[in-house]
């Protein structure tokens, strides 16, 4: 067995696999135990701020804002190791993981891998839509439309001008609302400036949702404030019809309505990827892990899952709570609190409320006992995901970003990098 060059001691060895914010909050309450050895498994080696992908794809932020190493965070402890590899498959009977580093034997193994995008086995949305689960696919996606806007430059088309300069956005939660309203800004502020060859009003934003209404994980009245803000940016709300198919050029609806674009953005679902050695009937929908209330994974001893691959079904969540944030830390502080004083108190959660951001002085936030819009709720936005971001340097850029932004109706990081060996 290859131990991942990590020495075998008398602490109790606690693996963790994924650093998203579950898997950080749970180091920052186990690391300071010295009777706990922490390993944690990423496949990459940093930490990303999720919320603010959509900014790094607008060009409004640079990626390296919106990461933190994970190797920063722990080299101030003695007891945690960080090694960066995917894992492969558990074997929970002799209490050990294969990944592609080698295999190492755990005491406690906790899941926090997150999920992925869902294409619901549809293997040309899979194949041509652009997702945004992570800071490359972010990158990419600024790549793509700013080069795009490039090629559309020098098309005497108008055909096929159209198809470089539309956008289809499909998932109307808060990911697609806020890129939908991001691009919308860009479509009004930026290209008259950098693009003044093009003409702003022909580009299309649409986007797609299959249910009645955008947000529906937030009230109604949010849900149509949002709604009203994007169409006021002249974003086009399709509601009602579920995409079927898009082959790079056209997008196909369920209902047969099509849409012409070359770009088309998935936020319409997540789900978890299985693992080897899981029994099938640990998962539920969405390949989430099904938990009891203490974030054990059902007939798996000492495995846990917590974060949006964790299903715990209650009478309040009965498939599950939704895949957020403030879950995940606090399925981790539970779980945390559990291990290091040999408790077993099951998970409450504690809805701090929902908020979104569609653009300039215009955001929605659900808190329990009132329901704000406008320029209170997107400076409350601003506010929560600055506190958010990991690291001092980090809060600093991005603030600078917002505030140079904020003032100057401009973006200043519209470059296309295409990573390459050599010239």
């Amino acid at each position: 067995m290859i131990d991942f060059n990590i020495p075998k001691t008398s602490q109790q060895r606690i693996v963790i696999v994924g650093g998203g914010f579950a898997g950080l909050s749970l180091i920052r309450k186990l690391s300071k135990n010295p009777n706990f050895q922490i390993i944690l498994i990423d496949k990459n080696n940093y930490h990303q701020f999720q919320p603010l992908f959509y900014q790094v794809a607008m060009a409004g932020l640079e990626p390296s804002s919106i990461v933190f190493p994970f190797r920063k965070l722990i080299q101030k402890t003695k007891n945690c190791y960080f090694r960066m590899a995917s894992i492969l498959s558990i074997d929970h009977h002799k209490q050990v993981i294969d990944t592609t580093i080698g295999s190492i034997d755990y005491d406690l193994l906790i899941l926090a891998t997150g999920v992925d995008s869902n294409y619901f086995g549809n293997s040309d949305l899979e194949k041509n839509v652009i997702p945004m689960k992570s800071v490359s696919e972010a990158l990419f996606l600024r790549n793509k439309i700013l080069e795009d806007y490039e090629a559309a430059l020098i098309e005497t088309d108008f055909e096929k001008r159209q198809s470089l300069l539309d956008i289809v956005i499909v998932g109307g939660g808060p990911t697609g609302v806020e890129v939908a309203g991001a691009l919308a800004e860009m479509k009004k502020y930026v290209l008259p400036k950098d693009y003044k060859e093009l003409n702003e009003e022909q580009i299309d934003i649409y986007l797609l949702q299959g249910g009645n209404r955008i947000l529906d994980g937030m009230s109604e009245t949010s849900s149509q404030k949002a709604e009203n803000y994007l169409k006021n940016l002249g974003v086009k709300v399709c509601k009602g019809s579920y995409v079927s198919t898009f082959d790079g050029e056209k997008v196909t609806m369920k209902d047969g309505q099509t849409y012409t674009a070359k770009k088309v953005i998935w936020a319409a679902g997540i789900a978890g990827k299985k693992i080897n050695g899981i029994p099938e009937n640990s998962y539920v929908r969405g390949n989430r892990l099904k938990t009891n209330e203490h974030h054990e994974i059902e007939g798996m001893p000492n495995c846990y899952a917590i974060g949006d691959i964790a299903s715990l079904q209650t009478e309040s969540f009965p498939n599950g709570h939704p895949q957020v944030a403030q879950v995940a830390i606090q399925m981790a502080n539970n779980l945390a609190n559990n291990i290091l004083n040999s408790k077993s108190n099951g998970f409450v959660y504690k809805d701090l409320g929902s908020m979104a951001t569609i653009g300039r002085n215009a955001a929605v936030v659900d808190l329990k006992r009132m329901k704000l819009s406008g320029f209170l709720a997107w400076a409350m936005w601003l506010f929560v995901h600055l506190f958010s971001i990991l690291g001092l340097k980090n809060k600093l850029f991005v603030f600078i970003n917002w505030v140079w932004n904020y003032i100057t109706y401009d973006q200043s990081l519209r470059l296309i990098i295409r990573p390459r060996k050599k010239d």
